[in-house]
């Protein structure tokens, strides 16, 4: 059984629309270890959107791109996760979170026709507000190394969804299209 385009584009935005909203939340939420880190990323639409977006915008890059993407957000995100951790302020978190969403989707709808390196520091740059978020939220006794290793899972997790979802329809243009509509959302989450 063949699955049509639209059917896989339609299956794509319900799982990204299927979380519930937790945009971002510095210094909100009771998180301890490695499971609460886990649902972190995975129980807000702000953060699913940008990490499956991610997953996308690599499958459209393709080549190294499609472990080198995810890869440097991951990474950044740590860093970021480090910096809530430390009490290190980042301004506008919230807005740099929202801003990826748009930014990813934007850059996927449009083709994504970035150099691998700049492709990384983009997402890299952005993934930094996402970790600082979960870092924030890591109340004082959790393990920071558990917590860390969980919400960088759950968000590989997500990355590998993006890029599942992407190499499942092999269409570029349906990937293009998934693109947009996350950026249409997180346009729609910015004015909200």
């Amino acid at each position: 059984m063949q699955i049509t385009t639209s059917r896989s584009f339609a299956l794509a935005a319900a799982a990204s629309l299927a979380a519930t909203p937790a945009f971002a939340h510095t210094g909100a939420g009771d998180a301890h270890g490695f499971i609460h880190g886990l649902a972190h990323p995975i129980g807000g639409m702000d953060h699913v959107l940008a990490m499956v977006a991610v997953g996308l915008f690599a499958c459209l890059l393709g080549g190294r791109a499609l472990w080198a993407v995810p890869l440097a957000f991951v990474g950044m995100m740590l860093v970021g996760g480090a910096l809530g951790m430390a009490g290190v302020e980042l301004p506008a978190v919230e807005l740099g979170i929202t801003a990826s969403i748009i930014v990813i989707g934007g850059v996927t709808a449009f083709g994504g026709s970035l150099p691998l390196a700049a492709a990384m520091a983009l997402v890299g740059f952005l993934a930094i507000f996402h970790g600082h978020a979960h870092g924030a939220e890591m109340p004082l006794g959790a393990g920071a190394f558990d917590y860390s290793a969980g919400f960088a899972f759950g968000t590989a997790l997500l990355h590998a969804l993006g890029l599942g979802i992407g190499l499942a329809v092999r269409s570029a243009r349906v990937v293009r299209m998934a693109g947009a509509a996350t950026a249409v959302i997180g346009a729609v989450l910015l004015v909200a």
